[in-house]
């Protein structure tokens, strides 16, 4: 009984896995370089001067106050970023000029600026048009080209797969943590096996928290059933607003009164969380009797996505967050675990490592299903329409998408500045380079086409520091002695990211002179 219960754990394992391991290891992908989309935008943008020299608050909150009064007196509204985090090197402001009506009121009109320590502008040419790593991280969820809510309820069907998949997975490997120390190399599909068990353990934990946290994400989306019974159907706006009343909209009431002094507002705001907690202030409608002021804290010790106090042009407090009840604090807590919003540099690389694992597990499991089969396929004389399917989407998405990556930070550099929808552009080479990959894995031979797909992965992260120098001044010649470490802490991953696929291009060549020659039992690739 335990034998059979096992063995049926083991085929739900299998096929589960098979069945979403493509869209999941495009979600692997994309969510993991969302870690560091902060950190991805500022690559995007070389425009962007270095990191400043840092500005306590109370001056900043005052350089940036008086700039923003003589810039943009009549702006729709105005933001002060702070120093201090992985979101703010430099003292930045920004507005929204007032152009239009309706929706499109403002749009396309936000302008930006950053500040040195004597409140003066630092120069710089406007930033270019980039989705930045922004993107990236949306594709986890939203996928891309899709309509959102298709889009989500496709990613939340393949998360609760995975997470079958993990369950079954455990209960399958009846000596899990022997295995975790057993690798056994060249030995065809037991190296696979044991490198699929090595990787699915060594993360595990996060596994878990990160699978279950994401289906936390979209809770009302996948269950709507309780929230429809409360507020009513199609009543969901009903419930956010009253979930967050302070983002309510406040009309213009056309009647000037003054801001006060935004500093007695930081003060407040530090008084009641502490010193340099602060990170961002926002005025909606800065000059006019209604305006709103936001200060808004991000704390690392608080696993809340963000708190947030309110205040009118008189300087009185409207609204500070509510006491959080168990339900909604537990919701915070999980959806922080999620994106990592407490995560300092070392855990957020640690959160890089697991999601890179997370990546490779989904990956070794594909190329076992095929390597298990081969005998099979081999013994029949012929390669069935199936199996050979499955090896050429494997190729394409497991090779072929870090090529498309690299592709997508190649156009930020290539596509000109003027060009219109560059942003969107920027997106299309992506799927462009990746279709190419799905064509070259039609059209080679599979085992040559894991080799050359590595290669070309190997190329095109290796020379994107290179390409770097030759389009922008920002890069490692100027970065490093400069000491921004995010600016030049890119450049040096995509030349770990270019010597890893150089690695597994070079020991796919490597295992014998025919290793890469055109076979009648082509398939997956044989590991080192």
């Amino acid at each position: 009984m335990k034998d059979s219960f096992r063995q049926g754990m083991a085929w739900l394992h299998t096929w589960t896995g098979l069945v979403v391991g493509w869209v999941l290891y495009f979600v692997f992908v994309t969510g993991t370089a969302g870690y560091f989309y902060s950190e991805i935008d500022r690559w995007m943008k070389p425009e962007l001067p270095m990191a400043t020299p840092y500005v306590e608050p109370a001056r900043a909150v005052a350089l940036a106050q008086a700039h923003l009064q003589q810039r943009a007196p009549d702006a729709d509204s105005w933001a002060i970023n702070l120093q201090g985090g992985r979101n703010s090197p430099n003292l930045s402001v920004s507005w929204r000029d007032r152009t239009g009506q309706g929706e499109a009121r403002g749009r396309h009109r936000v302008r930006s600026e950053v500040l040195d320590a004597a409140g003066a502008v630092v120069p710089g040419a406007p930033p270019r048009d980039t989705g930045g790593g922004f993107v990236l991280y949306r594709m986890h969820y939203q996928l891309h080209y899709l309509n959102y809510d298709t889009a989500v309820l496709i990613v939340g069907f393949c998360t609760m797969v995975m997470l079958v998949a993990i369950i079954t997975g455990v209960i399958t490997h009846k000596k899990i943590f022997k295995d975790f120390f057993t690798f056994r190399p060249a030995k065809g599909q037991r190296s696979w096996l044991d490198a699929h068990n090595v990787i699915s353990v060594t993360a595990l934990p996060f596994f878990l928290m990160i699978t279950y946290s994401g289906l936390v994400f979209f809770l009302f989306t996948y269950m709507p059933a309780g929230l429809a019974s409360v507020y009513g159907i199609g009543e969901r706006d009903t419930f956010y607003s009253e979930l967050s009343p302070g983002f309510t909209q406040v009309e213009r009431s056309g009647v000037a009164q003054p801001l006060p002094p935004l500093l007695s507002l930081l003060t407040e705001a530090e008084r009641r969380w502490g010193a340099g907690s602060v990170r961002n202030l926002s005025v909606q409608m800065p000059g006019d009797a209604n305006a709103r002021i936001n200060v808004l804290r991000r704390d690392g010790a608080n696993l809340a996505r963000s708190e947030r106090l309110t205040f009118d042009v008189h300087g009185t407090l409207l609204d500070a967050p509510a006491a959080e009840r168990a339900a909604r604090a537990t919701q915070n807590a999980m959806l922080a675990l999620h994106e990592g919003h407490f995560a300092g540099p070392v855990l957020r690389w640690l959160y890089f490592v697991s999601g890179a694992l997370g990546a490779a597990m989904i990956a070794t499991g594909l190329v076992l299903w095929t390597v298990k089969r081969r005998p099979q396929q081999l013994k029949a004389g012929r390669t069935s329409f199936g199996h050979g399917l499955v090896e050429r989407l494997n190729l394409a998405t497991v090779a072929g998408l870090p090529c498309a990556i690299a592709a997508y930070f190649w156009a930020n550099r290539l596509l000109p500045a003027t060009l219109a929808a560059r942003a969107d552009w920027e997106v299309h080479a992506l799927f462009i380079a990746w279709a190419l990959a799905f064509v070259h894995a039609a059209l080679r031979p599979t085992r040559r086409g894991w080799c050359e797909q590595f290669a070309a992965a190997a190329l095109l992260f290796a020379l994107l520091p290179l390409l770097n120098a030759l389009t922008s001044e920002r890069h490692l010649g100027v970065t490093l002695p400069h000491g921004d470490w995010v600016l030049a802490s890119f450049d040096l991953t995509m030349l770990a990211l270019g010597a890893l696929f150089a690695t597994l291009a070079w020991k796919l060549r490597s295992r014998a002179s025919a290793a890469c020659a055109p076979r009648r039992d082509e398939g997956s690739p044989e590991p080192a």
